[in-house]
């Protein structure tokens, strides 16, 4: 009898227990139940141009497939990696620690499976992210992140640093040298303002060399504060970087500087202009971020940054929803290290978030891409090849018989960049059409092979 009570009483233990944990667990997000229709499809969008370039490894619509309670798709390929997006991290060609390289093979590892290089003002790093990831079945998604200022317009506003992401189509922009000329102008004020700020550091008995900055940096890569602070701690003049910045480099301190950024309806302007999706970056940086979103929608901007590692913010969500942005989100990756640091890939995007960013992206890529093999076809030269292979998986070769270049670029490389729906448009046909009677005219002619 005692025994059989004991029994009992151990049961009746255990089953509160289970309550209690399936309760914890479903607080905290935990519990799973079959995509809704509306996720199925999204899904399918998604993946159907994620894997555009390796249509084996797409997910067919009928695979197991769970989300949770906030709508994350947890539905996994076939290797069992999740469809994961990575839409914010840098390189040694700006302020990161690893190459473009290393990036690449770390968001592999991670499970990431499509990734935006967005490197302060430079694209510098995206052919070799390009070609890294061509091991791993990555999908390289071309991006930027642009300094600009936001100007005030009454004493409400105060003039402040903004970061606009800007993210581009496989081939990048459209009128890549003015685009790329418009980051050359903010990269040599870049220069400028770290070289202000080792004078002001040095002004305040803060022994740091310039030469000292320029080798953190690397060769070609335009200083920034994040440089300039980790010169600071190899020469002892501080302990760790974010004392660099507390004490010294944070906006407006004592070793701050301004660079020669451009207004950031501006730059906004310049990425609609050149085929680009523009989105504002860590808002939640912002002293005063209402009225730059409000300005920044009427510029043209697309979206803005909502998501973290740690979750949505939610005050940032409804900022968005007020002005009909898009929500997205990235971890800042930079490769630093340390526990302060979101690792790549940590920021698992809803499935009607990737959705919702694809289907306002693609057309303007869309149209990018057809402008630039537009220009070709109106003047099939070596530097208009050149822009469509610049961060394309084709690798041109000079030399052989002369061929049909363009019937190659329609039947080797605009698969690999659009769905057939994209490619079967009006619009498309009739650039397809330009295309198919362009030869090559260069001296013994141009071969574009595609590399499997």
């Amino acid at each position: 009898m005692g025994d059989g009570c004991a029994i009992q009483s151990t049961s009746n233990s255990n089953k509160g227990k289970d309550k209690k944990k399936k309760k914890k667990n479903k607080n905290r997000g935990g519990s799973k139940k079959k995509m809704t229709h509306e996720q199925v499809l999204a899904f399918k969008f998604v993946t159907e141009w994620v894997f555009l370039d390796h249509p084996s490894s797409a997910l067919p619509l009928a695979s197991p497939s769970l989300v949770d309670d906030f709508g994350v798709q947890k539905t996994v390929a076939k290797n069992g990696d999740k469809v994961l997006f990575e839409l914010h991290s840098h390189s040694k060609c700006s302020d990161g620690f690893l190459s473009p390289s290393k990036v690449v093979e770390r968001a592999h590892m991670n499970g990431v499976k499509v990734l935006a290089l967005t490197d302060h003002d430079t694209m510098a790093g995206i052919p070799e992210a390009v070609e890294s990831a061509r091991k791993y079945g990555i999908k390289i998604i071309p991006g930027v992140e642009i300094s600009t200022i936001f100007s005030p317009r009454g004493d409400t506003e105060a003039e402040e640093p903004v970061h606009i992401l800007a993210y581009y189509s496989s081939i990048g922009p459209s009128r890549f040298e003015e685009f790329d000329k418009f980051l050359s102008n903010i990269r040599d004020g870049r220069y400028l303002r770290a070289k202000n700020m080792v004078l002001k550091l040095n002004k305040l008995k803060v022994a740091l060399k310039w030469e000292h900055v320029c080798r953190i940096a690397g060769s070609g890569v335009a200083p920034g504060r994040l440089h300039v602070a980790r010169a600071m701690v190899e020469a002892g003049c501080v302990e760790n970087l974010k004392q660099a910045f507390a004490r010294y480099l944070f906006d407006g301190g004592p070793a701050y500087s301004k660079g020669s950024e451009p207004m950031v309806e501006e730059a906004i302007q310049m990425i609609c202009d050149t085929g680009g999706v523009a989105v504002l970056a860590h808002p939640w940086a912002l002293k005063n971020p209402i009225p730059i979103v409000r300005r920044l929608k009427e510029a043209g901007l697309h979206g803005m940054e909502v998501y973290k590692s740690d979750g949505r913010l939610a005050a940032y969500s409804d900022l968005a929803d007020a002005y009909g942005l898009l929500k997205i989100g990235g971890s800042d990756y930079h490769g630093r290290g340390g526990h302060h640091e979101s690792e790549l890939g940590s920021v698992n995007l809803p499935v009607l978030v990737l959705h919702d960013f694809l289907k306002v992206a693609r057309p303007i890529w869309c149209n990018a891409i057809r402008e630039i093999l537009e220009c070709y076809a109106d003047e099939p030269s070596d530097t208009n090849l050149a822009t469509i292979t610049r961060f394309g998986r084709t690798r041109v070769f000079k030399g052989g018989s002369p061929l049909n270049c363009g019937q190659d670029l329609i039947d080797h490389c605009l698969p690999l960049w659009l769905t057939s729906q994209e490619m079967d448009s009006a619009e498309f046909e009739a650039t397809k059409l330009k295309l198919s009677n362009v030869s090559s005219t260069s001296q013994g002619g141009i071969q574009v092979l595609i590399e499997a």
